[in-house]
């Protein structure tokens, strides 16, 4: 049999997360944001249970070739718009919509020969500081736009870089109103964390708003908040089984390091999971897991193939029990994705995104 690895993609969890988002928008029209390969769940995977979007947005033209490869024939956003003038061929072609962040790229529009006019998002640098327009330039940019055949509608954009924090969105919605007042066009200012935290504010919400890891069921503001506070499925499960057990005693050690020692008589499980299937390797001892939908913790370091694990919540577990290293189990217990992330000291995006190619993957969809 193949190693006891897996990783399910739940359908109905994208399509409750994306039905919860869209409530949240209050009318504004919302981008699924499918960049980094859906994060890391799968374009192709995803994109049935995201049908229900008004648009998608992405990176790269390789990313937008597939997803109009699936039949989509709506709106495709490309996030940071082209890197060079033959981009704007394929644009053309696969009448993409894209983002203006700097002036060079309205010069590549200004020498581009098209006869279908381009849709444009004209993004403002309103204090996230990596890409956008400043203040001071952004009317220059938006006259030189209007007065180009190559373009037709412009939409004005800004990203906010504390929506899940403290500062808020206060000082940046500011300039950016400031900075927009009279321009006509569209707005498109809320990610995930605005689009839950600030949906009251209808400045906020604008016309189209850009949701993306709330969309695959982790919450934008974790730890101040989880995914059931927000009411968000996880969309991701990881899981494996037991493949060996170990009896400790007071004073044995577990893994490369010896990092971990057991005080007391132990039962210890061992995972098929490791750093190589995208398992975070700085998960130390106390990194939680459920086994048999039980919450445990692992012990020692994460190997390349295997992690440890305490069974002691768990007496009757042993070889080929139910292992759940993110996500939901069998029995319906939930351990979120962003408990795990941030046991490695890094954030649940990294987590779906580096999923490794050598785990098996499945839909999940009982719709079909």
């Amino acid at each position: 049999m193949p190693r006891p690895i897996q990783a399910t993609i739940h359908a109905q969890a994208l399509r409750h997360n994306l039905e919860r988002l869209r409530r949240a928008a209050q009318g504004a029209r919302v981008w699924g944001v499918v960049k980094a390969n859906a994060y890391g769940h799968g374009i192709e995977r995803a994109f049935d249970a995201l049908r229900g979007v008004d648009g998608f947005a992405l990176l790269d033209l390789q990313e937008a070739e597939r997803v109009r490869a699936l039949g989509w024939r709506g709106p495709i956003l490309l996030l940071e718009g082209v890197f060079e003038p033959r981009d704007l061929e394929l644009c053309s072609r696969l009448s993409l919509w894209h983002t203006v962040h700097c002036t060079e790229q309205v010069d590549m529009l200004a020498l581009h020969k098209t006869h279908v006019p381009h849709r444009v998002f004209l993004k403002l640098n309103s204090g996230m500081n990596r890409l956008g327009l400043p203040p001071s330039g952004l009317r220059t940019a938006w006259s030189r736009l209007n007065a180009l055949p190559q373009v037709d509608e412009i939409t004005l954009m800004t990203h906010f870089s504390d929506a899940d924090g403290p500062r808020g969105i206060a000082a940046q919605l500011a300039v950016f109103e400031d900075a927009t007042r009279d321009l006509p066009g569209e707005r498109s200012l809320a990610n995930s964390a605005a689009l839950l935290r600030f949906a009251d504010v209808p400045a906020v919400r604008g016309d189209w708003v850009r949701p993306g890891i709330a969309m695959y069921g982790s919450a934008p503001d974790h730890p101040e908040h989880d995914s059931a506070h927000w009411d968000l499925q996880p969309a991701m499960t990881l899981s494996s089984r037991l493949i060996g057990v170990q009896r400790l005693a007071a004073g044995d050690t577990v893994g490369y390091g010896s990092s971990f020692t057991a005080s007391a008589p132990l039962r210890v499980g061992t995972v098929a999971c490791g750093y190589a299937d995208g398992y975070p390797r700085h998960c130390g001892t106390g990194t939680p897991v459920l086994v048999d939908g039980v919450r445990t913790r692992t012990l020692g370091r994460v190997s390349m193939d295997m992690i440890a694990v305490d069974l002691e919540p768990v007496p009757a577990a042993g070889p080929g029990s139910e292992v759940t290293l993110w996500g939901r189990s069998r029995s319906g217990t939930v351990l979120t994705i962003d408990e795990v992330a941030r046991a490695g000291g890094t954030i649940g995006y990294e987590l779906m995104c580096a999923l490794a190619p050598r785990v098996p993957v499945v839909v999940e969809d009982p719709d079909l």
